[in-house]
């Protein structure tokens, strides 16, 4: 059995929490090299997910288009909508979710950055993300006119409502063609394929165990924090592949569990801005950074040895080739 790893990395501004038009700086681009060089030693191909502040930031360009240049990693796009043009609505929480805004105001903006992004970088993006998870079928049905042929927004067993976003609970764990009317609903005529990121439980029976969680937080059981006590016992354990949210040890074991219950891929998922330390809350310093980077390396050095497949996101759709990424204009796309 082959397994394929995919490394999915939200590539943005350094502001967290801060829904701001104007007026985002990327400074984290410049520790993207040495994240790159990570990478490079495993043969690992990251996907670049870009947004519109890195996508029209000369210097961001020149550090990821040569990357990707040299074929060493893929680029494709995030949206906020906060800060990608045309500004018409209010900002505000509620809008910073994509899935929020008026379906003809989601396309003006995606069609705007995908533009900016084939002009400033020569390649046609085939893979995406929501900013914030914001999916739903308005954007999927912008993205599908687009030509995306891959989606990787669907965080299975995450709800997403209390921050005014979708509910992705019930989303599955592998990936999955899909209808853009029907982003939650497998379709195998589907024109769209969702690779969800790896998140889920160390126990096999993941839907059970988060009805289970989420009866644990809910009053009054909440209250008896019983939560962390099955944790801490081994008994239900919820963890995402992601070096914000779970240490090495946490990554690689959930990475096995996933590939013992009949997983054909990992999907590691992180922000660029966790690489420039006090930008985003998982990174506060020089020393968090070294740590975030351990993790990540403890991940890449288990896939080598288990003779995993380190692949670029777009390469799902293709019998997961490692050889050829599409999207480059000019090279017979």
């Amino acid at each position: 059995m082959t397994v394929h790893v995919y490394i999915t990395i939200d590539t943005e501004e350094d502001s967290w929490d801060v829904y701001n038009a104007t007026d985002n700086p990327v400074e984290n681009l410049k520790r993207i090299p040495e994240l790159q060089r990570l990478f490079d030693r495993y043969g690992a191909v990251p996907t670049y997910l870009i947004n519109w502040p890195v996508a029209t930031d000369d210097m961001a360009r020149e550090i990821l288009k040569g990357i990707y240049d040299d074929g060493r990693c893929e680029i494709g796009t995030h949206c906020h909508p906060w800060n990608t043009p045309p500004y018409e609505e209010e900002i505000s929480v509620e809008n910073s979710m994509m899935c929020n805004l008026p379906e003809a105001l989601v396309k003006k903006k995606m069609t705007r950055l995908h533009a900016a992004i084939e002009d400033r970088f020569n390649l046609t993006p085939a893979c995406f993300r929501a900013g914030r998870w914001g999916f739903d079928e308005k954007v999927a049905r912008t993205i599908d006119s687009l030509g995306y042929r891959i989606d990787t927004s669907i965080s299975p067993f995450v709800d997403w409502t209390p921050y005014g976003g979708p509910d992705f609970s019930r989303g599955h764990t592998a990936a999955y063609r899909f209808h853009p009317d029907h982003p939650m609903a497998s379709d195998p005529k589907g024109t769209l394929l969702e690779v969800p990121p790896t998140v889920g439980f160390y126990q096999k029976n993941g839907r059970s165990c988060y009805s289970l969680m989420e009866k644990l937080r809910k009053k009054p059981l909440s209250r008896l924090r019983l939560l962390g006590i099955l944790d801490r016992l081994g008994l239900l354990n919820f963890r995402w592949l992601s070096p914000e949210l779970s240490s090495g040890p946490e990554m690689v074991r959930l990475a096995r569990q996933c590939i013992r219950f009949g997983h054909r891929y990992l999907n590691l998922s992180f922000h660029s801005t966790s690489m420039l330390p006090g930008k985003s809350p998982f990174v506060g310093s020089e020393k968090d950074l070294a740590r975030f980077l351990a993790d990540i390396e403890m991940l890449l050095d288990y896939a080598a040895g288990e003779g995993f497949v380190f692949s670029p996101l777009s390469a799902a759709l293709n019998g997961h080739s490692t050889h050829d990424i599409p999207g480059r204009l000019g090279h017979g796309q």
